[in-house]
């Protein structure tokens, strides 16, 4: 099947296999390293994209359904937040990193539209920093360096 993705500004038209799912046509048939395969469960996040702006795991979309689907992983994220990850030190070993970055895009535009979450009281009283660690809690690093995530989140929103 044929299937015509616009990655990160740029269309890709791939054949593609009906199972193939939208990491495994970013990854090995339209060339873009920047989303990682980690547990390829929806478990991790290391795999998460911006799919017509929104945030979702990518090893458990079809391909096949997404035809015409504007796509924008880490590397065409041009977002404030890739600054600060960078200025906070944000990653240690990186592969995390680029899910993260479409994580944290994803939540500053989701705060700003008012969309609930767990940590919101609903009083405007939420502890922006807890919201900021609940929100990106799908996306796990191994090496732990979540304290400088929510740091680079909040000063990338302005929060």
């Amino acid at each position: 099947m044929e299937v015509t993705l616009q990655v990160d500004g740029e269309p890709h038209r791939l054949t593609i296999d009906p199972r193939t799912t939208v990491l495994d046509a970013l990854r090995e048939r339209a060339g873009t390293m920047s989303p990682k395969k980690g547990c390829d469960h929806g478990q991790c996040g290391a795999c998460t994209v911006l799919l017509d702006g929104r945030r979702v795991l990518s090893c458990l979309m079809l391909a096949i359904a997404y035809d015409g689907a504007e796509i924008t992983t880490a590397a065409g994220v041009g977002h404030p937040v890739r600054e600060a990850f960078t200025e906070h030190d944000a990653f240690q070993c990186g592969y995390c990193t680029p899910g993260q970055i479409c994580s944290a895009v994803a939540v500053l535009d989701e705060m700003a539209r008012g969309w609930p979450s767990h940590a919101d009281s609903g009083d405007g009283g939420a502890d922006v920093r807890a919201e900021v660690a609940e929100r990106m809690s799908g996306n796990l690093c191994r090496c732990g360096a979540y304290v400088n995530i929510v740091r680079a989140v909040v000063e990338a929103g302005q929060l």
